[in-house]
């Protein structure tokens, strides 16, 4: 199930709110229609796992409640995490507010494929997609 424009922005927005609540500032919550992006600052009072856990839990329940249609809203059971350089946070920012345009000329799939190639990241292709 995909996060469709009209529901995006409140996505975002209690993503944003849950981070928040646990202490892990947001900086800037946003994604496309098949994922989203957190560029938080990670509590040290949680560790990262945790903080997915509740993310990803409070937010498809939450989700579900929305619209009759959603209830069989749910995230994939993988993520991604990376860290960023505090001297790149400008340059994420920007890449994460730009995500709609940024989609048009190339998948996510292949987005992500490449980062990971780009650093050096091994992957098995069975596991990365759910």
């Amino acid at each position: 199930m995909l996060i469709t424009e009209e529901i995006e922005h409140e996505v975002h927005s209690y993503l944003g709110g849950i981070c928040k609540r646990l202490e892990c500032q947001p900086i800037i919550v946003g994604g496309y229609n098949d994922h989203v992006h957190i560029l938080c600052m990670l509590s040290k009072k949680i560790t990262l796992i945790k903080l997915l856990e509740e993310v990803k839990s409070h937010s498809s329940k939450w989700v579900k409640t929305l619209d009759e249609s959603l209830q069989n809203f749910y995230w994939q059971d993988g993520y991604g995490a990376f860290s960023v350089n505090p001297s790149e946070i400008d340059v994420v920012t920007s890449y994460i507010a730009n995500q709609r345009a940024h989609h048009l000329s190339r998948s996510y799939q292949e987005e992500y494929r490449r980062f990971l190639k780009k650093y050096g990241v091994e992957y098995d292709e069975r596991y990365v997609w759910d």
